[in-house]
């Protein structure tokens, strides 16, 4: 255990952080699981939808740094391309 005030707080401030984004992955993951069922389903308007939400929420935690903008745009590609698959 830190003994010094200053470590006391950064272990405060990581954990704070840590649940943050533990949350917000775990948001993106709910919606990129949505975009999977629905293509699962073949049902190509649900999808699209879908799909503009998880943009959405993968952009916002992206601009948090939850994401690197690489991993944010390949996981987006490879969505758009499931879903454009979609006959």
């Amino acid at each position: 255990m830190a003994n010094i005030k200053s470590a006391k707080k950064r272990i405060k401030v990581i954990n704070t952080k840590t649940e943050r984004n533990k949350a917000i992955k775990t948001k993106v993951k709910t919606y990129i699981k949505k975009v999977e069922a629905a293509i699962a389903a073949n049902d190509k308007v649900a999808a699209s939808e879908a799909l503009t939400a998880c943009i959405s929420e993968i952009s916002k935690a992206t601009s948090k740094g939850i994401f690197h903008k690489n991993t944010a745009s390949r996981k987006i590609a490879r969505l758009s391309k499931a879903v454009n698959a979609i006959a």
